[in-house]
């Protein structure tokens, strides 16, 4: 029997979180409880929802889209960010690479969410689980991702910058 691991759900914020950053949380937990147990999707969903009664306030139908979505094929996932990571992946702390792994989902998966608001949930999400400078490797890994795989979107926010 593999032994439970899970990300502590943070305390409140002064801010309430939207059900949609609820649901990233999750599938960020869901994710990197996933990388050190090898739990089912299934069993780590179940587990989420039992444990934490916030999951109520997610939105659900985002969740399962990242979480399944992650891990329905992680190794296109890992591929995608590989060339963008300065040091084997192996050595990426597993909650940067859960952060990165549903970043990297909705990136390439869902065109419906501009790129910076995934690139911004990311980065606080990496800020609410991960170590001190993680968000920094996030932000620096996902916006090579996604000037990579959405040229056009990232041009068009660009110019809007510019003026």
């Amino acid at each position: 029997m593999t032994e439970e691991k899970h990300i502590p759900v943070p305390a409140p914020a002064a801010k309430p979180r939207s059900a949609r950053r609820r649901a990233r949380e999750f599938a960020v937990q869901g994710v990197y409880q996933w990388q050190l147990t090898g739990d089912t999707v299934h069993g780590i969903e179940r587990y989420l929802k039992e444990s934490s009664p916030a999951f109520s306030r997610a939105d659900e139908t985002l969740f399962r889209a990242i979480f399944y979505g992650v891990l329905k094929d992680p190794e296109a996932l890992k591929a995608a960010l590989v060339p963008h990571i300065d040091r084997p992946f192996d050595e990426v702390s597993p909650v940067e690479a859960a952060v990165l792994f549903t970043a990297a989902f909705e990136i390439a998966q869902m065109p419906e969410t501009p790129y910076p608001v995934i690139v911004n949930e990311a980065i606080e999400l990496a800020k609410t689980f991960g170590g001190t400078d993680g968000h920094r490797f996030v932000n620096g890994v996902l916006d090579k991702l996604a000037a990579e795989a959405r040229p056009v979107e990232l041009e068009a926010v660009r110019a809007k910058r510019r003026g």
